[in-house]
């Protein structure tokens, strides 16, 4: 389907998005720069910035998904990105007024990363009110699109702002970005959805985590992402030093093999259309997590062939392939949920992708200290295997077209 199929309603959402993503990779990876650059932080102080922008998501991904279920969400939407724009504002006054510190750092770090969690809960909520159950594909994976680019582009950007212009420059830009966000989704017109019962919130948050749990693809679709993320976190607290020490690569080569990721995530988003015009809408959604092998048996390649241009093709395939997972799975998550609950599964999706990635950091950091980098990507190997194994033999290997939507 083409994407002038999209309305006008979703253009805003999108433009919107990209504007989003966009200021949150910029601040993202100008915070760490600007706290070694500026405050002489060490690696304690970063791991702590990095800890504490990532407890939202397991902190109140459950709670803005029900919000998402009982507000407009649109209107949640603005009030989360609203926040990040004032974290953004805020921080930017802290560095003219040359106030900036470790814990203020840390503290706007965390409110940012809560309206991050209110956009991603709420923004696959609105979609399937907005364009046809047939063009669901295409949005989301204009929306992945999006948030693909914003990865690739915002490191290198905010690093060349912080260089060349100071702290401020990557912050005021990345504000601008996110006004503009708020600017756009007021522009966007919202459906307005039947009165939410005054049912008690537990038992709201309940009902969508024993929804997705009991249904038959959205549980091995849950169980997949989880494998996934301990594997990918594992491959990722031994592939640096690794690289380092046993390929031999500087920290140039380094970087650009890490690279190749983000190009993978923009290819595999552009190339998803057609793996859904082409193939069975099951077989389109296993190509992810079986890619995700693939990539994972290229680096274990390494431990023969000791080549960055292996490595630099596992993460390229990394990108790629999950890609056209995320999009996929989100269409058939939106397809079969009602969508008076569709902000609590996605939430319930958010919450155990998160809280499965420190696992797999802490696994692997043990399973390095005690056997060494290359046991990080075998057992990362072993992972993938199983991520891939729980799909396959889940009903979702049968399923040709989207199902019927529910109501």
């Amino acid at each position: 389907m083409p994407p002038t199929f999209l309305p006008p309603s979703f253009q805003n959402l999108a433009w919107s998005n990209l504007a989003a993503q966009s200021a949150e990779q910029l601040s993202l990876a100008a915070v760490p720069l600007v706290a070694v650059l500026a405050l002489g932080a060490g690696p304690g102080e970063i791991g702590f910035l990095a800890a504490v922008q990532t407890l939202p998501f397991l902190l109140v991904s459950m709670p803005m998904g029900l919000l998402a279920d009982r507000m407009p969400r649109r209107q949640l939407m603005v009030w989360a990105e609203g926040l990040r724009a004032v974290s953004l504002l805020v921080l930017l006054a802290m560095v003219f007024a040359s106030k900036l510190s470790i814990g203020w750092l840390a503290a706007l770090g965390f409110l940012g990363a809560v309206g991050t969690v209110g956009f991603s809960v709420a923004a696959p909520a609105l979609v399937p009110a907005l364009v046809p159950r047939e063009a669901l594909a295409v949005a989301n994976g204009r929306l992945e699109l999006a948030r693909s680019a914003a990865f690739t582009a915002g490191p290198a950007l905010a690093g060349s702002l912080v260089a060349w212009a100071g702290a401020s420059a990557a912050f005021v830009l990345a504000a601008v970005l996110s006004v503009a966000a708020v600017g756009l989704l007021l522009r966007l017109g919202e459906v307005p959805r039947a009165p939410a019962s005054g049912r008690h919130p537990l038992l709201e948050v309940r009902d969508g985590a024993r929804f997705v749990w009991r249904h038959e693809m959205l549980r091995p679709m849950l169980m997949t992402g989880a494998v996934f993320n301990i594997s990918w976190f594992v491959l990722q607290a031994g592939y640096v030093p690794y690289a380092v020490r046993v390929l031999g690569l500087g920290a140039q080569a380094v970087g650009l093999t890490l690279a190749m990721y983000g190009a993978g995530m923009v290819v595999g988003a552009l190339l998803t259309p057609r793996a859904v015009a082409c193939l069975a809408f099951g077989r389109a959604i296993q190509v992810g997590p079986a890619v995700a092998v693939v990539a994972a048996a290229a680096m274990a390649a390494t431990l023969v062939v000791p080549t960055a241009a292996l490595a630099a093709l596992s993460f390229f395939l990394f990108g790629a392939g999950p890609m056209v997972w995320v999009i996929t799975t989100t269409t058939l998550r939106q397809s079969v949920t009602a969508a008076t609950m569709l902000g609590r599964v996605s939430a319930v999706f958010l919450t155990i992708n998160a809280g499965a990635r420190p696992i797999g950091a802490a696994l692997g950091g043990v399973v390095g200290a005690a056997w060494g980098e290359p046991a990080c990507l075998l057992l990362a190997l072993a992972g993938f295997v199983l991520q891939a194994a729980i799909i396959f033999a889940s009903r979702i290997a049968g399923l040709h077209r989207l199902p019927v939507p529910v109501t």
